[in-house]
């Protein structure tokens, strides 16, 4: 595959069996050797209360799930592009990632 567009949705899970934040996305990716880059636009705007809990995600940890329709996944960084609503997607390194539900999310 050396590019992809189409919809997509962007998990952020804390452990095995609890999502905290899903958001659907429209996504171009591009892939050169081994590594890829996404660049993707939300689908609908955040709410107040979304983009409260989203900001909230991010800083915890920007690695995201991101899932293809025909449910295929692969671990993201994510990094807001600067224009509301349009994100920069990036693989995340394979050998630190923490494996989808494995996530340890610190107590406040």
């Amino acid at each position: 595959m050396d590019s992809y567009k189409g919809a997509a949705t962007l998990e952020w899970w804390a452990n095995r069996s609890m999502c905290l934040g899903r958001l659907r996305v429209q996504i171009a990716v591009c892939a050169a050797g081994d590594n890829w880059q996404c660049e993707a636009t939300l689908e609908s705007p955040l709410a107040a209360e979304d983009r409260e809990s989203f900001d909230s995600l991010m800083q915890l940890d920007p690695l995201f799930t991101l899932r293809f329709d025909d449910a295929s996944t692969l671990l993201a960084n994510v990094v807001e592009a600067g224009v509301e609503g349009r994100l920069t997607l990036t693989a995340a390194d394979t050998d630190t990632a923490e494996p989808t539900g494995t996530r340890r999310v610190p107590h406040q």
